[in-house]
């Protein structure tokens, strides 16, 4: 009996092991069913255009299979490129309150989630999502940069500032987030300009420029607040920086430097400011061809202004010359200064109507300063228009 029992034994096993692997295909079978149901049921509700039933059918089938994350995700960004907002956040927000989420699909859909958040205007809730992310490899990077967009949005130069300084101790060859950095500090600078309060403004100028080398901006701030306090020589020393770090800008330094050096009295400081870059632009020829009226005569100044603009063309030079043609001495024939007094208008009336700057980026334009362009969003990309419609 017992060799029978002995005997019998593999029997058993073997029947047991068959029996338990059709129990688990039975349970597996049983699953993709009800996925299978739950998944055409929920594709059936989106074409059928009732979103609302669909994203509930879908939600449910995440406690049953773990897979489908990424696919939540998806369906999640598909609606919030359609603009529907509450739908997609409440898919994030399902993905990411789940227990049985790996870090990184959690990581994953509170990144989408954050972007929701901004999209909906729900500010807070977006910068505390991206907040989380700081620590994540993967996602550190565009959550600092989301960081960023909020905080200029809200105008909180003390948190961009934070987390700026906090990028740069971590990686200092970072020169854009260097150059980000430059522009918070003169954000803040110009809060307290605006209340006269200079002391104040000076040590966030000062870091501007000991952090980004090419910053043009603190020096043409710290120009004008040398001017107000009426430290002139201090302002033309200031503003004789700006030419180093970009040309483009010394057309807003010249007439800073101009009204420095007059208020100085002392026209051969302006002139060894301008005389390096007299060329670069119509601002700066022109502050040269005033400077030879004063000094010589309006024949003089006509003729080198003439010479500059078979050079390089501008409506604003065209103007200048005409202007000196109609107050010059010789002048005889009243219709010849008559046309050229209507021309002179005429042309004046079109420079009022020209932008004056444009986003090298975007290609936004506009008559104002823009450090940060409304358009794109992208810092010092708004520079002076160069040509015959600029400088």
């Amino acid at each position: 009996m017992r060799e029978l029992l002995f005997l019998l034994l593999p029997v058993a096993v073997w029947y047991g092991w068959i029996m338990g692997r059709n129990s688990v295909r039975n349970a597996q079978r049983k699953q993709s069913s009800i996925l299978s149901k739950h998944y055409y049921k929920g594709l059936n509700f989106l074409l059928s255009d009732q979103p609302d039933k669909a994203v509930d059918t879908l939600i449910k089938m995440i406690s049953l299979n773990n897979d489908t994350v990424e696919t939540h995700i998806a369906m999640g960004n598909f609606f919030r490129h359609r603009g529907e907002l509450d739908r997609a956040i409440r898919i994030h927000q399902n993905l990411v309150s789940r227990d049985e989420l790996l870090d990184t699909q959690r990581e994953n859909a509170l990144s989408e989630l954050g972007k929701d958040y901004f999209m909906a205007g729900f500010l807070e809730r977006a910068e505390n999502s991206f907040i989380k992310l700081l620590d994540s490899d993967k996602h550190r990077s565009a959550a600092q940069s989301h960081l960023f967009e909020i905080y200029q949005t809200t105008k909180e130069w003390d948190k961009s500032i934070e987390l700026a300084e906090r990028m740069l101790a971590v990686d200092s060859s970072q020169q854009h987030v260097a150059m980000q950095l430059a522009h918070f500090y003169c954000e803040k600078a110009q809060k307290f300009i605006k209340s006269n309060d200079f002391s104040s403004a000076y040590p966030y100028l000062r870091k501007a420029v000991d952090v980004d080398s090419y910053a043009v901006r603190p020096w043409l701030m710290l120009g004008r607040v040398y001017i107000e306090q009426e430290k002139f020589r201090d302002a033309m020393s200031a503003l004789n920086e700006v030419p180093e770090r970009d040309l483009s800008w010394f057309s807003e330094a010249v007439p800073l430097l101009e009204q420095a050096a007059e208020k100085l009295q002392d026209d051969a400081l302006l002139i060894k400011s301008i005389e390096p870059h007299w060329q670069v632009c119509a601002t700066s020829y022109l502050a040269k061809v005033k400077l030879i009226a004063k000094q010589e005569n309006t024949n003089v100044a006509a003729s080198t202004l003439l010479e500059q603009l078979k050079k390089t063309p501008t409506m604003r030079g065209f103007k200048t010359l005409l202007s000196l043609y109609v107050t010059a001495d010789d002048a005889s024939e009243d219709d010849v200064q008559t046309s050229l007094v209507l021309l002179k208008n005429l042309v004046e009336e079109q420079i009022k109507q020209r932008p004056r700057y444009r986003c090298t980026n975007c290609g936004f334009s506009g008559r104002q300063i823009y450090w940060l362009c409304p358009s794109c969003k992208h810092w010092s990309v708004v520079k002076p228009i160069k040509g015959l419609d600029g400088e």
